[in-house]
């Protein structure tokens, strides 16, 4: 389950050690992290990073298979994530050790900046692979965030970025021997943890309010 420490100005919120799947628990212990984030008084900044071979690989498909009548509120729970990631008033990172996969990818996208591990590892959206399509809010988060040259590739060939990859495919700000990604990604967000927090949440959010309001469109993202 994720955990949250911090180093100074810097949050580290460890999402976990295993998949890192996303289910009710998962999501809320997430969400209970960032309240409690939000409430420390700045400056601050926050580093979402993972421990072991994997950094999310996305929807836990186990319990939805398992819970079917809660899939649509798991999915907005999910959405909802998203659209507070996205337009949070503290600066965010993701330090990507390992796979980052559907929608663990879309999390990491929806932070400031990504910092990825060079040599091994991937960032994939592999919905057109395994059937399952975007919703509209998903869809417009990846638009939002990705150039529309890499936001096609990524989405219609499920292709599997590298580190290297990602970062000449602009999908991550840096690409780093695995040692230094938590550190990279910690020196980036405390050069951003002076931001004032109202100002930086305003600018987010109106430069995002369109794929914020995609997000929390609760009858075009239900599942089915």
């Amino acid at each position: 389950m994720p955990t949250l420490t911090r180093d100074d100005d810097v949050f580290i919120l460890d999402l976990g050690d295993g998949e890192n799947r996303f289910n009710p628990d998962w999501v809320s212990a997430v969400d209970a992290a960032l309240d409690e984030v939000e409430a420390a008084p700045a400056p601050r900044a926050l580093v979402f990073s993972a421990t072991g071979k994997v950094w999310s690989n996305g929807l836990d498909l186990d319990w939805m298979g398992e819970h079917q009548e809660q899939i649509n509120d798991l999915l907005l729970a999910v959405h909802g994530l998203y659209a507070r990631t996205l337009g949070l008033g503290v600066p965010t990172v993701a330090a990507i050790q390992g796979h980052c996969f559907a929608a663990g990818a879309m999390l990491a996208l929806s932070l400031d900046a990504r910092v990825m591990r060079a040599d091994r590892g991937f960032l994939c959206l592999p919905e057109v692979d395994i059937r399952i399509p975007f919703t509209p809010g998903m869809n417009d988060l990846i638009k939002a965030r990705l150039t529309p040259q890499t936001a096609h590739e990524a989405m219609v060939t499920g292709r599997r970025y590298g580190g290297t990859e990602a970062l000449a495919a602009g999908i991550v700000q840096a690409a780093v021997d695995e040692r230094l990604v938590l550190p990279t990604a910690v020196d980036l967000a405390r050069s951003q943890a002076g931001k004032e927090p109202a100002t930086l949440g305003a600018i987010k959010q109106r430069a995002y309010a369109p794929t914020i309001a995609s997000l929390r469109d609760v009858e075009a993202n239900r599942f089915g």
